[in-house]
């Protein structure tokens, strides 16, 4: 069992765990993940590390509310556990002095980026960061980044924060511009990555995307997470998550992303059902002690 130290909601839909794991604090490299397992019935889910702390033993993860197994997460209290915890997995990203590199994060990717973006500040990099939220009320940690980056451009759908628009816009601008950027990185859904991608292919500038959204044992045996990368198989969890955007071939991706949709759903139904049960429940129980 692995104890939740803080638990907090970020902004709607994103929560934050910081979990006592040392053994994975003190071997973590940028880029890796962990696969959780909340309880005995959860499925096992690959997370990013948003960060970890070797000498306190921590980690932390910043989780999307999506299915079954995130919402149970984001329910964990302080002092709470969590049933399994494997990691640090994957490659980790091949972080050297590039030149200018832009880190662009989205939804759990803004926190994912985080590590990624200080690190390639600390070997002498000037780093641009760029994330996206549909609103600015979805937007988080850019106090954070802005101390790793040399430039923080926050992007909004809606326009309400920052520039409106897709991290993919500025970045385009910027390129159209001439401005030399060394290497991409993006962190975050499969279209953002997808757009990022093909907005830099054009411009000849090398991007790499993590394919976490695919995964789903973490560790090669259940081959969901197939990929194909310049015309050959990949597992996302073993030889990743880090791939070159512009070797992806995103429409296979996006066909595989379904594989469990009608599982997941049913999943998810199921379990807002039984917390409906479980809350009307003790809304009752307490109603008669009242009476009573």
């Amino acid at each position: 069992m692995y104890k939740v130290l803080v638990s907090e909601q970020l902004v709607p839909n994103i929560h934050l765990l910081k979990i006592e794991a040392p053994t994975i604090a003190r071997k973590a490299l940028v880029g890796q993940f962990v696969v959780v397992m909340v309880d005995e019935v959860g499925e096992r889910i690959p997370l990013s590390l948003a960060d970890w702390d070797a000498e306190e033993g921590t980690i932390t993860l910043v989780v999307m509310q999506v299915g079954t197994s995130t919402r149970k997460l984001a329910a964990l209290k302080a002092d709470g556990c969590i049933l399994s915890l494997a990691g640090p997995l994957g490659l980790p990203s091949h972080i050297e002095r590039f030149g200018t590199v832009a880190c662009i994060g989205g939804c759990y990717g803004i926190g994912a980026i985080m590590p990624l973006a200080r690190s390639l500040k600390h070997l002498g990099n000037t780093v641009i960061s760029i994330i996206e939220a549909r609103s600015k009320n979805l937007l988080y940690w850019q106090d954070k980044l802005q101390q790793v980056s040399d430039e923080l451009i926050f992007t909004t759908g809606d326009g309400s924060s920052g520039y409106k628009g897709w991290a993919y816009d500025p970045l385009k601008e910027m390129l159209e511009a001439g401005k030399k950027i060394d290497l991409v990185f993006a962190y975050g859904c499969t279209f953002m990555m997808r757009l990022i991608s093909e907005a830099t292919k054009s411009f000849g500038v090398k991007t790499r995307v993590a394919l976490n959204p695919i995964m789903v044992d973490g560790t090669g045996m259940c081959g969901v997470c197939r990929v194909s990368v310049g015309g050959e198989t990949k597992f996302a969890c073993v030889d990743g998550p880090e791939f070159d955007g512009h070797e992806v071939d995103w429409e296979l991706l996006a066909t595989r992303r379904t594989t469990y949709l009608e599982e997941e759903i049913r999943s998810l139904q199921r379990f807002e059902c039984q917390q409906w049960y479980f809350e009307t429940s003790k809304a009752m129980e307490a109603r008669v002690e009242r009476k009573a």
